[in-house]
């Protein structure tokens, strides 16, 4: 299935416990699991709503390289190609060359110019992918970039994407918070410089559930931990930043706590 071009299609974790990670976000977020193939190397995660993206053990070449576990998110584009040798022109790096898994579509492996990861793909098929509503629980509603510098982030993926800026926030010693609307025309995510203290630029996205509370109840009994929250943002909304057991960053985003 083809995804809109320029918008976040898929989500996947990296992990190094499978099990584990399946049995938690299906805990917190009531996601249903589902071995993609017989060999069992990669699961597809799910609500009544449809699917939302996938769990893969890391390689063990992975982990003598250092790669750590972690979300990713896939952006759809009509030719991977082509949008690699931008991305190479603009500052971006590719970290894996644009491949084809037969039956799912085209992809690569990208970093932008300062190293926050994302993957390319272009859908096997031209069918459109199904929509699912926005809010719907378990899915994915906001993507936030901690960048490198804000402003040359919101300059090289609007290049590449379209994307287009909505609403500065001033956040005061924090800067600017930029949020900006995909293909799609909707607000569908911020980015802001990152603060000194953290590690690198990367991509934190946030899981929908209907209350935030009891989300971030489960996240403590399943062995997570919350860093931030819950903390109200503007529009009503109420958001956390928690941790999962194995320590892969991710985020709850609710309209009540």
């Amino acid at each position: 299935m083809q995804p809109p071009s320029g918008t976040f299609i898929w989500y996947e974790l990296n992990t190094t416990n499978s099990a584990a990670a399946q049995a938690f976000y299906g805990q917190v977020l009531g996601l249903s699991a589902k071995p993609f193939a017989d060999d069992g190397g990669y699961t597809l995660l799910s609500t009544p709503a449809g699917q939302v993206g996938g769990i893969m053990a890391l390689p063990d070449n992975a982990c003598d390289q250092h790669a750590k576990a972690g979300w990713v998110g896939y952006i759809g584009v009509e030719d991977v190609d082509a949008t690699a040798q931008r991305i190479r022109a603009a500052g971006g790096t590719l970290l894996r060359d644009p491949w084809d898994i037969p039956g799912v579509g085209r992809l690569a492996v990208a970093a932008d110019p300062h190293g926050a990861v994302f993957l390319l793909i272009r859908g096997a098929t031209d069918a459109p992918m199904p929509k699912v509503p926005a809010g719907t629980a378990g899915h994915i509603g906001w993507h936030e970039l901690h960048a490198g510098d804000g402003q040359g982030a919101f300059a090289f993926y609007s290049a590449l994407f379209g994307w287009k800026k909505d609403q500065a926030v001033d956040m005061g010693p924090l800067g600017v918070y930029q949020t900006f609307c995909t293909s799609e025309g909707r607000a569908d995510g911020g980015m802001m410089t990152r603060t000194p203290d953290t590690p690198g630029p990367f991509w934190l996205y946030y899981f929908n559930v209907a209350t935030l509370d009891p989300a971030v109840e489960r996240v403590k009994q399943g062995g997570g931990q919350v860093l931030m929250g819950p903390h109200e943002v503007p529009g009503g909304l109420w958001i956390a930043q928690c941790v999962d057991p194995e320590g892969v960053l991710f985020a709850l985003l609710a309209p009540r706590r």
